[in-house]
């Protein structure tokens, strides 16, 4: 009876042992996946979303960092172009402050904010956006632009001063992808 009971006891704790440890590892593998999982499923993806401190700044972390800006960054964001102001490039910008975007009609800032219309705040700002890395003097030799959005922009000069549209270049600021020139104008694209 005696061998009895210390198999038993022997027999119960080494259920009780195995139990523990396959507790632990269920629990190590519930931790990787749960991990795993979460990293695969964040809404902010792509080079966009790269942190790095030492490279030259791109247009969109020029804007990001402009306290002039936040509209046209709200309106990037809700267009989802994020991705496409990172690329190689070369990228120009014509990037309208906030007072540019305040000067609009009341509330088209706003409806055009709206997850229904992004694809036409996409369309609206792809017309803000060229290939090339020219400067201010040097768009003076153009009489239009080809915009991201398969549309023309008027290029005009007065003096001093360059036009893109109707919009005033104000100042111009090289990025690692190109250049940012800060307009005083929301361009708004021709309709069909």
């Amino acid at each position: 009876m005696k061998t009895t009971k210390v198999t038993f006891l022997i027999l119960l704790c080494f259920t009780f042992l195995l139990s523990c440890k396959t507790e632990t590892k269920k629990e190590q593998v519930d931790s990787a996946t749960k991990s795993a999982v979460t990293e695969g499923t964040e809404e902010k993806q792509g080079q966009a979303f790269i942190q790095d401190d030492e490279a030259t700044p791109n247009v969109l972390n020029i804007a990001i960092g402009s306290k002039d800006h936040t509209t046209l960054v709200a309106a990037v964001q809700a267009a989802g172009l994020e991705n496409a102001l990172v690329n190689a490039g070369p990228l120009m910008v014509f990037a309208p402050t906030n007072e540019a975007f305040d000067a609009l009609p009341a509330g088209t800032v706003e409806n055009l904010l709206k997850p229904e219309n992004k694809d036409a705040l996409a369309n609206i700002l792809k017309y803000h956006v060229t290939p090339g890395n020219y400067s201010k003097d040097f768009l003076k030799k153009f009489k239009k632009l080809g915009q991201s959005n398969g549309v023309d922009v008027k290029v005009t000069k007065d003096d001093s001063d360059v036009f893109i549209g109707e919009a005033k270049i104000i100042a111009s600021i090289p990025a690692g992808n190109g250049i940012v020139h800060v307009i005083d104008k929301v361009l708004l694209p021709p309709s069909n």
